[in-house]
């Protein structure tokens, strides 16, 4: 007969610093490809910004067409409000009313470079900034 005492022959696991090779491996391809993939996510997202902004101006118009009078909030986009007749609406869904950070869109009426002003502050939610955390507006 023969005695195996538990083990195996033959068979042999990872030692640690093979482990610690491959840890340390996938966390240099780790490092390399993920801020390529989130840089490409903040600019998708920036290009999404300046995609509502313009169906925001665009529903302003139609609300405009409808009642005769710019509104006074882009809420009045998606609720009837105040006194004003020929609302047709909802001219947008809510979630349109927050840029893709999450905060709502700076709607500013009368506008100081058009009849209104629609914008976000970018990524970082700061007045300005460049590449992603600069500002997205309805004017340029």
């Amino acid at each position: 007969m023969n005695a195996n005492n538990g083990t195996r022959h033959g068979a042999r696991g990872f030692t640690l610093v093979e482990l610690l090779l491959v840890l340390v491996i996938l966390a240099l391809i780790g490092g390399l490809v993920l801020p390529g993939i989130i840089g490409k996510a903040e600019g998708a997202k920036v290009k999404a910004a300046g995609s509502q902004i313009s169906r925001l101006s665009m529903a302003v118009e139609s609300y405009y067409l409808d009642t005769g009078v710019t509104p006074e909030s882009l809420d009045l986009l998606v609720e009837e409000g105040g006194d004003v007749g020929g609302w047709n609406g909802p001219y947008v869904k809510p979630s349109t009313l927050k840029d893709p950070w999450g905060r709502e869109y700076v709607y500013v009426y009368p506008g100081e470079h058009g009849d209104f002003d629609i914008y976000s502050l970018g990524a970082d939610g700061q007045p300005g900034g460049e590449d992603n955390d600069a500002d997205i507006n309805s004017w340029e």
